[in-house]
């Protein structure tokens, strides 16, 4: 419930949605300057880091 919900989060402002993922500030800050750069990159970017595995599991 919670990935589904991410991925809707993801759609409006994919680096919120990544810094709740809990990914690294590196990640953020890629998601953030995708979105500057355009929308849909930073919406396909937040997509890709919300649902990759969880390393920590």
């Amino acid at each position: 419930m919670t990935k589904i919900l991410l991925i809707v989060l993801c759609l409006f402002f994919p680096f919120i949605a990544v810094a709740l993922r809990g990914a690294p500030l590196k990640k953020v800050l890629i998601a953030f300057v995708l979105q500057l750069l355009g929308h849909i990159p930073g919406v396909i970017y937040g997509i890709v880091v919300v649902t990759e595995p969880d390393p920590t599991v």
